[in-house]
C-alpha cells in the first residue's frame, strides 16, 4: 500500500473539506480571542477614552500608559491585594481545603459522602449573582445571619474585614474543583501503600508525606495552576464589596473595571490588562517549570532503579 502523501489527512476529508470543518471554530477564536487581544494591545498605546475628544480622536502615546500604571499607587495596592487574594483563596484555601475534603471522604460511602460532595458542588454551580446575594445576607450589619448566630449585632463584616470576607467567600465558592481533582488523584494511590504505612505505624502526616504526596504531586500542581489563574482574574468579589471600602478590597480585575469603565480611561485600563496577562504567564511558567522538574526527577529515579536491577541481575 502506498504511503499517504503530505497533503492527505487521516480522516480522508481532503484539505478543502477539512478546512471547512474547522472554519467555524477558527472564526470564533478570531472574533472572541484574537481580535480582542489585538484591540487591547492597540488601546494600551493610546489615550482612548469613553467620552470627550479622546473618544473620537485618540492619540498614540506609546509606552506612556504602561509607565503611568507602574507608577500608580492604586496599581501597587491592587496588585498587593490580588496577591493576598490568590495566596489566601487559591493556594491556602481552595487547594488545601479541597484536598482535605477529598482525603476525609476517600473511604466514606453512602449518604454522608453524597451530602458533603453535593453541598460543595452546589456552591460551585450556583450563579455568582445568587451566591453574592446569599453572602451579603449572611454578612449584613443589621439583619445578617452571621451576627445573629454569633450574637454580635451591628458588626459590619464587609466594612471592617473586606479582604477576609472576599477570601472566605471565594474559598467557599471554588473549593469543589480542587476537591474533585484531588479525589480523582487519591484514587490513583495504591491501597497497598496506605496499608503498608498503617502497619508500619506511620502517622497521618507521615502517610501523606511519604505515600500520598509523591503520587498526587502532579495533580496538586495542576490544581494550583488552574485555581491560581482563575482567582487572579476573578471579578466576582466585586458583587459583594465593589472594591471598597476605600479600595481595601480592590483586586486587579476590579481596578481594571473601575479605571476603564468607571473613569472612562480605556487606554489606561488596556495597559493594566496586558500587565495582568504578563503576570498570568509568569504564574503559569512557574507551575510548568515545577511540573517539568517533577517529570525529570521521575525519569532519573526510573533510570536509577533500572541500573540497580541490572547490577543485581549481573
Amino acid at each position: 500500500m502506498a504511503a499517504p502523501s503530505f497533503g492527505d489527512d487521516a480522516a480522508g476529508l481532503g484539505r478543502g473539506r477539512a478546512a471547512a470543518f474547522v472554519a467555524p471554530a477558527l472564526v470564533l477564536v478570531a472574533v472572541f480571542l484574537v481580535f480582542p487581544a489585538l484591540w487591547t494591545l492597540y488601546l494600551g498605546t493610546t489615550d482612548y477614552r469613553l467620552t470627550g475628544v479622546a473618544a473620537s480622536e485618540p492619540r498614540f502615546v506609546g509606552t506612556g500608559n504602561y509607565r503611568d500604571v507602574l507608577g500608580d499607587g492604586d496599581f501597587h495596592r491592587s496588585l498587593w491585594l490580588t496577591l493576598q487574594f490568590v495566596l489566601g483563596s487559591a493556594v491556602i484555601g481552595q487547594t488545601v481545603l479541597g484536598f482535605a475534603i477529598a482525603w476525609v471522604m476517600r473511604d466514606r460511602s453512602g449518604p454522608v459522602r453524597r451530602l458533603v460532595e453535593g453541598l460543595v458542588l452546589l456552591a460551585w454551580i450556583l450563579p455568582s449573582s445568587v451566591i453574592a446575594f446569599l453572602w451579603i445576607a449572611l454578612l449584613d450589619r443589621d439583619g445578617g445571619t452571621l451576627n445573629a448566630v454569633l450574637g454580635t449585632p451591628g458588626t459590619a463584616w464587609l466594612l471592617d474585614h473586606p479582604m477576609a470576607c472576599v477570601v472566605v467567600f471565594n474559598v467557599w465558592r471554588g473549593t469543589a474543583f480542587s476537591m474533585m481533582l484531588c479525589g480523582a488523584a487519591l484514587g490513583n494511590v495504591p491501597p497497598s501503600h496506605l496499608e503498608t504505612a498503617r502497619l508500619a505505624g506511620a502517622s497521618t502526616w507521615q502517610t501523606l508525606r511519604d505515600a500520598v504526596f509523591p503520587r498526587v504531586r502532579g495533580h496538586l500542581l495542576t490544581s494550583l495552576l488552574l485555581v491560581s489563574l482563575w482567582t487572579f482574574n476573578d471579578f466576582t468579589p466585586f458583587l459583594i464589596t465593589a472594591g471598597g471600602p476605600d479600595g481595601r478590597s480592590e483586586i486587579m480585575s476590579v481596578y481594571v473595571y473601575r479605571t476603564a469603565l468607571g473613569d472612562g480611561r480605556l487606554g489606561f485600563g488596556a495597559a493594566i490588562s496586558l500587565i495582568m496577562i504578563l503576570i498570568n504567564l509568569m504564574i503559569a511558567l512557574v507551575y510548568l517549570r515545577a511540573l517539568r522538574d517533577r517529570g525529570r526527577g521521575r525519569g532519573r529515579a526510573r533510570a536509577a532503579h533500572a541500573g540497580a536491577a541490572e547490577e543485581a541481575a549481573a
